[in-house]
């Protein structure tokens, strides 16, 4: 017995890549109704333990106000990592430079500060 071929739309025999077939294989992506039912429903369960979560810290001030302080305590954990892996990093730097010959080290440290420069400008033309 010959075995059974289920029959693709053609969208799918092509691997061209042609935008209308990209275009009907997201589409039908999108539709796939069993992926909405379970994305839906994970939405309305999160926003039910948010709903239940925000009520007991309502109830209870104490809790909340220690909740608050942990979160404040490790945003400031998190800023003291990442301070401390500039430094580690810096240090590092320094440590390679410094093991450079002089004329090595002159042209390698003058291409970091223009990048350095170059790109803390960018940063500052993006908040402006």
């Amino acid at each position: 017995m010959p075995p059974v071929r289920f029959l693709r739309p053609m969208a799918e025999e092509s691997s061209s890549g042609e935008p209308m077939d990209v275009l009907l294989r997201s589409t039908r992506d999108l539709l796939r109704p069993e992926e909405l039912v379970r994305e839906a429903t994970r939405d309305i369960v999160k926003d039910e333990i948010r709903r239940h979560l925000e009520k007991t810290l309502r109830d209870d001030p104490e809790l909340a106000q220690n909740l608050r302080d942990a979160v404040k305590d490790l945003l400031a954990a998190r800023a003291n990592e990442y301070a401390a892996l500039v430094r580690v990093g810096t240090t590092a730097a320094r440590l390679g430079l410094s093991a450079l010959p002089p004329e090595m080290r002159q042209a390698v440290t003058k291409d970091i500060v223009e990048l350095i420069s170059k790109e803390l400008g960018q940063i500052v033309e993006r908040s402006l």
